[in-house]
């Protein structure tokens, strides 16, 4: 992975940092990375178009979570909780493109309950979650559409289908002292 600005992704607003992600392996290992520096009560917020990579990223939150359970798209059973085998904290894994209001509907799910005990990880969460709490982490995926624009196939860059465009923002007070640029090692 490598640290890269782009324009086309949202502005800095908090604590920011951009990264590539050139496969979903990586895709992947970003999130057992990420998982490292969550805690109990953390909102992540993942924002991408379908196939971005929401999924493949929470799939990696939970390994480094070490908890229990595939985790899978929760998208027709909005949520899900993956239990620690250790004595880390329980992940919650919610899907919110099906619900269409904001936190009304939301509350239906407790998730207030849960956010101090677990980490909650909302796909399609954004407009619908952010009054849980001012503290989170929104992460911005942003697939690269098209092939690489030689026919002929050649060591080197992958495919751009491939590559993801990530930016990671920390909101709030818990987030100013994080180093999220870790993540680009």
């Amino acid at each position: 992975m490598e640290e890269r600005a782009t324009s086309h992704l949202p502005a800095p607003d908090g604590v920011t940092t951009r990264l590539t992600v050139n496969s979903p392996d990586q895709m992947q290992e970003l999130g057992r990375r990420l998982a490292k520096l969550l805690r109990p009560g953390d909102l992540v917020m993942l924002t991408g178009e379908l196939g971005a990579g929401k999924t493949t990223l929470t799939r990696g939150l939970g390994e480094g979570l070490g908890v229990r359970g595939a985790v899978t798209s929760p998208t027709f059973v909005i949520a899900r909780v993956h239990p620690p085998l250790g004595d880390g904290p329980p992940l919650v894994h919610v899907d919110a493109y099906r619900l269409g209001g904001g936190l009304d509907e939301m509350e239906d799910l407790d998730l207030d309950v849960s956010l101090t005990d677990s980490v909650i990880v909302v796909e399609w969460g954004e407009g619908k979650v952010e009054e849980l709490t001012e503290e989170r982490l929104h992460v911005f995926i942003h697939r690269t559409v098209g092939t690489a624009s030689s026919p002929v196939a050649t060591p080197g860059p992958p495919e751009t289908d491939e590559v993801r465009h990530v930016v990671l923002r920390g909101v709030g007070e818990r987030w100013v002292s994080v180093d999220l640029s870790v993540l680009s090692a």
